[in-house]
């Protein structure tokens, strides 16, 4: 042997020692991880992939394990808020992986047929994304035990039979999936290692099968909101491990098979919205019970008195059955009990006396039955509660003083019983009601001043009881109050001039008391004021002429004691009888009422005469103005100087305009929209460019405008407030081409003028709902939905600080040349305050039939509700139909509409604009799909802004052929929050 082979061999033995001590792990698991991070993308808020460095060792990258040859194992990156799509051929090419784990992120695109490569696979979860089309077979990956793909937005027909070999299986999470229908599969009433298994919501069809007895493992088995029928099989009853069974919103019949209360372990049980019949006996025995909803069915008999022996359970829902007898006088004494609903049902007897014995109950609902007896003392000390509903009962005696003061109660309902007594000075505790409803009561005493200190009140209604006195001014401290029934009482005294204070105020209704005095002028300085009910009073005095700034849908002051004209400005085709018995009214136009002489109507001449003196007065200004304006091309630096002076000007663009020409241009023949703020003009530059410009007028602290002018057309007004600065610089960052650029600012003490981008295509109302409408086909209109989709989604997530609109609609939907649709009016002071609660905010705003349903009993608002809002346009571009219409019925809107057409196919598609074409009917129900999503009655089941784009991205026309109608639902975990149903 040569020197030189065996110091080649000298060598190669030496790498070989080397490597005995080297680390193992490939190169290749190290560049695959390195590539999956350039495909997915985290907030900067996150230092998920700080560790992920060519230079670290890959066992210290976060969220990775190896096995002890330094081989990548495990990869966890779940609830990490990642982003991006998933290059499932690279991960599968990690050749020991055992665990993936990218659960609870917003990962998108396909789940490819690569993932079948992943073979060592025993832990895989995917669940919670937003994953789009088929899940590929998986036939290969027979060592997986945890499967995890709930909730990942998964459609097409999935691939039962590759679970035939996974016979290790322990969880099967499938739930919350738009599969094509399919009959409860076979193959996974085999898989009986099963603990946990999860089906809700993925279009499951057809009987349980006698099988589903196998899985004697089963801790968890949830079935709810699919398609089930038949009776609950009797082999149910071998699974005596369950700790869940779900099996909500189904259509299961008959009754509880016998052994079902062998359950012994079962501690949630919720069977609601089926139609299952027979009595409650079966459940006598689940001792372990925590919670049982009901709900929703047919049962009868009586509600078993066993369950007040129940030490767990703290939540019973059995509302909307033909239950009779009395509810177990112990019920709730033994446990934390927290909530009931059993109303809806023929129950009679007394309210159980205990159910707060714990203190922790927050809603007690028992209305509509035939209960009987008083309120137990007890409640007045059950402070945690929020809701205390037992209306439409037989109840009577007096309501003990402290439920009035509960300091957490949001709604108090009392309606429809025998009550008497007085409501207390209590009441000024109730920090937190909002809903005030003790109608048609016995009811009497006056009304406490202290009343003024529930200071969330929105509804009062004290209508049909005994109440007497005056009505006390301090209501006019309820700032939010929309709602005020007072109808059918023994009120006397005037009415307060403090009522005016309460701006909020939609509804008023005072009729059949005995009130006197004159009628406040103040009222017609109520902006949103709807209807108002004085008839039937004693009162006097003439109509306030201030009733012209009113838009009633109702007005009525029918018999009283009114006098003098009835101002022309009221026409009685729209007030028909509003006026009847009062005999001292005349009018010169209005038949069956006299005409009016020189002495009535000299007061109508009065205010004539200062009405022509005022208008003297306004001309002198202008005149001055005018001279002050024309003096500008001889003495341009004075005057110059004074507009500086004046006005401030704040440029978030490069401008093509000076302030000048916008100034100049706020005149009368300019004009082209008027709100609630100010009014909108449409200026024209010399260069062409077309803008419009927003005046909108400020106040002085006592609320009056004043009435100082130095330029034509445009009156200047002092109070400008640094937080109009602060709001108007933080949206004038936004920068996104579905919402209006907002060019500059220009403010004065008095007044300021907002510079926007013009839309020369108006608004989506104008399009789809003025006279003068034009047809947009429905590629337009889903572009529409998209880009103002985008618009939202932007201002929700795309802004440092979430900025919710508050009054999403679609004459708020502006169309530029090309029909691009620009978000409008999301206004200022709507901006998420990084020193205050994101979750909500106390506001008052919104459009009828627009706003979302929590924002009636709480005020709050979210995110959440801007996208109910949008729900509403999506509705609005399907069918073509106003928000508000007659056919809908009273007090219903097109969401109450739509749910009432979701019965059959043939029934959605006949709900679709007549003017789209057949072929594109089935795309338009897509949208409306994702619109009744929005339009959730539970803020936390709507989908984020974010996610409407993607689903309204993923229905593009042409892009899926065909459409699958099916039930629209949360996962059932968010909807058992909502446990009492409307009744919250």
């Amino acid at each position: 042997m040569s020197s030189t082979t065996a110091s080649l061999l000298h060598f190669l033995s030496l790498l070989s020692l080397l490597s005995l001590f080297s680390p193992s792990y490939s190169t290749t698991d190290l560049q695959l991880l390195l590539n999956l991070k350039t495909s997915l993308q985290t907030p900067t808020t996150t230092n998920l992939f700080t560790s992920w460095q060519p230079t670290n060792s890959l066992c210290n990258f976060t969220g990775v394990t190896c096995n002890p040859n330094n081989q990548t194992t495990q990869l966890d990156l779940s609830n990490q808020q990642l982003t991006g799509s998933i290059p499932f051929d690279s991960i599968c090419q990690l050749k020991s992986l055992e665990k993936l784990s990218l659960g609870h992120n917003s990962l998108h695109g396909p789940v490819t047929e690569d993932l079948k490569n992943c073979v060592k696979l025993n832990y895989l979860d995917l669940g919670n994304n937003f994953f789009s089309g088929p899940f590929p077979d998986i036939s290969p990956l027979n060592r997986l035990t945890y499967l995890y793909l709930n909730s990942s937005g998964l459609s097409g027909t999935f691939p039962w039979d590759s679970l035939r070999n996974m016979t290790g299986l322990v969880v099967l999470s499938l739930g919350n999936n738009q599969f094509d229908k399919t009959l409860f599969p076979e193959v996974v009433v085999e898989l009986v290692q099963l603990n946990w298994l999860y089906l809700s919501n993925c279009s499951i069809e057809g009987r349980i099968p006698k099988g589903i007895g196998n899985l004697t493992e089963l801790v968890n088995l949830e079935l709810s909101v699919n398609y089930i029928s038949g009776e609950i099989p009797a082999e149910i009853t071998k699974l005596k491990k369950l700790w869940q069974l779900e099996l909500y919103r189904n259509s299961l019949t008959g009754k509880f098979p016998v052994g079902f209360g062998n359950l012994s372990n079962l501690e949630k049980f919720d069977g609601s919205k089926n139609f299952l019949v027979g009595d409650l006996s079966e459940l006598r025995t689940l001792n372990k019970l925590v919670s049982l909803q009901l709900y929703n069915n047919g049962f009868s008999g009586e509600v078993p008195a066993e369950f007040g022996e129940f030490e767990k359970l703290v939540n019973l829902s059995l509302y909307q059955n033909q239950l009779t007898g009395v509810l177990p006088w112990t019920l709730g004494s033994k446990s934390d009990f927290n909530f009931i609903d059993a109303s809806e049902n023929l129950l009679t007897g007394g309210i159980p006396p205990e159910m707060c014995k714990q203190g922790k109950m927050t809603e007690l609902l028992l209305l509509q039955n035939n209960l009987t007896g008083d309120v137990p003392m007890s409640y007045a000390n059950c402070l945690s509660l929020t809701r205390f509903r037992v209306s439409n009962n037989s109840l009577s005696g007096v309501v003990p003083s402290g439920i009035w003061g509960l300091p957490n109660v949001g709604l108090i309902d009392l309606a429809m019983n025998q009550f008497e007594g007085p409501i207390t000075s209590d009441i000024g505790n109730a920090k937190s009601l909002s809903q005030l409803l003790v109608f048609n009561n016995r009811l009497s005493g006056e009304l406490p001043l202290e009343i003024s200190k529930a200071t969330a009140l929105i509804a009062i209604d004290l209508s049909n009881n005994q109440f007497s006195g005056e009505i006390p001014s301090t209501v006019g401290e309820l700032k939010l109050l929309n709602r005020l029934y007072l109808q059918e009482n023994m009120f006397s005294g005037p009415i307060p001039e403090t009522i005016a204070n309460c701006v909020a105020f939609n509804d008023i209704n005072m009729a059949h008391n005995s009130l006197t005095g004159e009628i406040p002028a103040s009222i017609g300085s109520l902006p949103v004021l709807n209807s108002f009910n004085l008839s039937g009073n004693l009162l006097s005095g003439q109509i306030p002429v201030t009733f012209s700034s009113l838009k009633l849908s109702l007005l009525d002051l029918s018999n009283n004691q009114l006098t003098g004209p009835i101002p022309q400005f009221l026409s009685p085709e729209a007030y028909n009888g509003s006026f009847a018995g009062n005999s001292g009214l005349c009018s010169q136009n209005v038949k069956f009422f006299r005409r009016c002489s020189s002495d009535s109507g000299r007061s109508q001449g009065l205010w004539l005469i200062i009405l022509g003196v005022a208008v003297v007065a306004i001309l002198l200004l202008l005149s001055v103005s005018c001279v002050l304006y024309l003096k500008k091309g001889s003495g341009k630096g004075e005057d110059r100087s004074l507009k500086e002076d004046s006005w401030d000007l704040k440029s978030f663009h490069v401008l093509s305009f000076t302030e000048d020409e916008i100034l100049d241009s706020i005149k009368q023949e300019n004009l082209i929209g008027k709100g609630g703020s100010g009014n909108v003009y449409k200026v024209v530059l010399a260069n062409g460019v077309e803008l419009a410009v927003k005046h909108i007028w400020n106040s002085d602290s006592d609320g009056r405008k004043k009435t100082r002018s130095t330029t034509p057309m445009l009156t200047k007004r002092a109070g400008k407030s640094k937080e109009f600065d602060a709001e108007v610089e933080t949206l004038s960052s936004i920068r996104h081409v579905n919402v209006v650029k907002l060019y500059c600012s220009i403010t004065s003490e008095d007044s300021s003028l907002l510079v926007y981008e013009y839309m020369p295509n108006g608004s989506l109302w104008d399009r789809l709902h003025t006279c003068g409408k034009m047809a947009l086909d429905w590629e337009t209109r889903y572009e529409i939905a998209v880009g103002a989709a985008k618009g939202l989604e932007y201002l929700h997530h795309g802004c440092e600080r979430p900025v919710i609109h508050r009054d999403v609609k679609s004459s708020n939907i502006l169309l530029d040349e090309l029909l691009k649709p620009r978000i409008a009016d999301f206004g200022l002071a709507k901006i998420v305050n990084r020193n205050k609660s994101k979750d909500s905010s106390h506001v008052i705003a919104g459009t009828h039939g627009y706003i979302a349903p929590e924002y009636g009993y709480t005020y709050k608002v979210n995110e959440k509700s801007d996208v109910y809002s949008f729900g509403v346009v999506l509705v609005e571009l399907v069918t073509g139909k106003r928000p508000i219409e007659p056919e809908y019925g009273d007090n219903k809107d097109i969401v109450n509409w739509v749910s009432t057409k979701l019965n059959s196919k043939e029934s959605v598609l006949s709900i679709v604009d007549s003017t789209i074409p057949e072929v594109q009917r089935e795309e338009a129900i897509k949208v409306l799909r994702i619109a009744i999503l929005c339009t959730s009655r539970l803020p936390s089941t709507r989908p984020t802004m974010r996610r409407v784009v993607q689903m309204l991205e993923e229905a593009e026309p042409c892009k899926f052929i065909g459409i699958i109608i099916s039930k629209v639902g949360g996962s059932k975990k968010e909807e058992v929050e909502d446990s009492d149903g409307d009744h919250a």
